[in-house]
């Protein structure tokens, strides 16, 4: 039987509003389908996963995504694998902010969001965290770490 679900878990994350559309633990493979919505600027350090591909498709707006050295620009309609194991990070370019999916299996991407998001007070994005202290930037690490992702590196500029 078909699993079908209108999934409105709104959490906001960090700087961003999420809402995930399929949890990971929905269906057998542990896929997940989180929705992003984030300002211009919005960058998370240089990262990757250790246990999972990530997949991004552009609903709206503009990113500024690297993978390894590589740059590449996408809008809607545009996908881009960043492979287990690579590093990687992106940039909200589009100065109304961006919009779009992110694809993961195993469950440690979202288990991450959700360890680190707040229930979303309303449908908008949060209040701009500013500048994050080194008590933050450690519990990032730190919760990064205990769901298999890696900081390597500072955030696109």
């Amino acid at each position: 039987m078909a699993s079908s679900t209108n999934n409105t878990d709104q959490l906001w994350f960090l700087d961003s509003l999420v809402t995930i559309r399929i949890a990971h633990n929905e269906g057998q493979d542990g896929i997940s389908l989180i929705e992003q919505w984030a300002p211009y600027g919005d960058s998370p350090p240089l990262h990757f996963h250790r246990t999972e591909d990530e997949v991004f498709h552009v609903l709206e707006g503009e990113l500024r995504i690297q993978v390894e050295q590589e740059e590449r620009r996408l809008g809607p309609g545009q996908t881009l694998l960043a492979p287990k194991g690579v590093a990687h990070t992106y940039r909200v370019e589009s100065s109304e902010g961006a919009h779009w999916l992110v694809i993961t299996a195993h469950g440690d991407f979202e288990r991450f969001v959700r360890a680190l998001a707040r229930p979303a007070e309303q449908p908008t994005l949060p209040p701009t965290a500013g500048e994050p202290t080194p008590k933050a930037i450690q519990q990032l690490s730190e919760t990064a770490r205990a769901h298999g992702i890696e900081i390597v590196g500072p955030p696109l500029h």
